[in-house]
């Protein structure tokens, strides 16, 4: 980092922003998707075949472990809301 680097130091210190808000976005969402399961009766395994999602990264998300884009999110949520 260069010493002048503004930037920087304004992250380093205060952290970033847009990866704060894609991680509460995605616990949201995972929160959200939690819930739908729980009142369909389905488990993660029928989720991951719902989005054509690989299952284990499907847990790792449940997990915090792994994070989607907003516009993926955003699909997957347009795609429960349409089941």
């Amino acid at each position: 980092m260069e010493e002048n680097d503004f930037v920087s130091i304004w992250l380093e210190e205060t952290g970033n922003p847009a990866i704060e808000e894609l991680t509460r976005a995605n616990q949201d969402v995972a929160d959200k998707m939690s819930n739908f399961l729980l009142e369909k009766g389905m488990d993660s395994t029928d989720l991951s075949a719902m989005l054509d999602i690989d299952h284990n990264e499907i847990m790792r998300w449940f997990n915090g472990l792994h994070a989607f884009s907003i516009k993926k999110l955003n699909e997957m949520t347009t795609t429960v809301a349409m089941s």
